[in-house]
């Protein structure tokens, strides 16, 4: 075969091969805090920018019942700097008390690529739902409430519709699912709005998935990574689930997971993420 005839066999080989697997969602955890502080503005611009499909983010209430953007209800000392002797608890604080916050100075050790952002702070749900206009990708919004810590969150019917409240005010109802590990955020939703999607995070033993995600009335199951099997896939999807597994940040992680079919990954890095499904021609 000659080397023009072997280039074009390959070259078919590739697109055949890239047309038996489903297009796969790319969502930047908490923005892309591989490469910017967590759930700030700095870092949603970033996935904006390098074509992440849906931004994963998470939410707070603070005492005057505002949505913020943090995967904390306590603000880490590790990355966060305010007022000395104020508390670090977002329930306990105002917004305007909040604002004085600087989560963006201090980069997470744990990603060597972050660079920080100095006075990055905690933006407020409706300034990152603000951000829709420039383009048509997503929000995954994950809602942060603890059944055995009560008093860091509304209840979950209150929580669940500030959560609404503010999609149905940026008309963003067919562009955002919610996600929570606690379910009772996630049944109040389809009370309440049963036009948004709704997602159920889990992290354990392995479990029916398909009768986890039915409890929680959704329409989405979104485990751990590592508990993704080509089984438990192909069975969610039998059931006309959707599997959008959490965090996975490297190579053979994704491949994993697009061999398993997965709709969509979470990953702290989406750039290369995306990178990463153009070399399998998935992109």
């Amino acid at each position: 075969m000659s080397r023009c005839l072997l280039l074009k066999a390959i070259f078919i080989m590739t697109v055949i091969s890239a047309q038996s697997y489903p297009r796969i969602l790319v969502h930047g955890h908490r923005g892309a805090r591989a490469v910017r502080p967590e759930n700030t503005l700095p870092a949603f611009e970033y996935a904006i920018g390098v074509g992440a499909d849906v931004l994963e983010l998470d939410l707070a209430v603070t005492k005057d019942n505002v949505l913020v953007v943090s995967h904390d209800p306590v603000l880490p000392e590790k990355t966060c700097q305010g007022p000395a002797g104020a508390t670090r608890v977002i329930r306990e604080m105002t917004l305007e008390q909040l604002r004085e916050w600087d989560c963006g100075s201090r980069p997470n050790t744990v990603f060597p690529k972050q660079q920080p952002v100095p006075l990055a702070g905690v933006p407020t749900f409706d300034e990152v739902l603000a951000v829709a206009p420039r383009g048509k990708f997503e929000f995954n919004v994950e809602t942060k409430i603890f059944a055995r810590q009560p008093e860091l969150t509304p209840d979950p019917e209150t929580f669940a519709r500030l959560v609404i409240d503010a999609v149905r005010r940026h008309k963003l109802e067919s562009r955002v699912m919610i996600q929570s590990f606690d379910f009772r955020t996630l049944e109040a939703a389809a009370r309440i709005a049963p036009e948004i999607r709704r997602s159920a995070l889990y992290s354990g033993p392995p479990r029916d998935l398909v009768a986890l995600t039915r409890v929680a009335r959704a329409s989405i199951c979104s485990p751990e990574h590592r508990l993704v099997t080509p089984m438990n896939v192909r069975a969610l999807h039998d059931a006309g689930l959707q599997v959008v597994p959490w965090t996975a940040n490297d190579p053979e992680s994704w491949q994993r997971l697009i061999d398993a079919r997965v709709d969509a990954i979470i990953t702290d890095d989406p750039a290369a993420l995306i990178e990463f499904l153009k070399t399998k021609g998935l992109r």
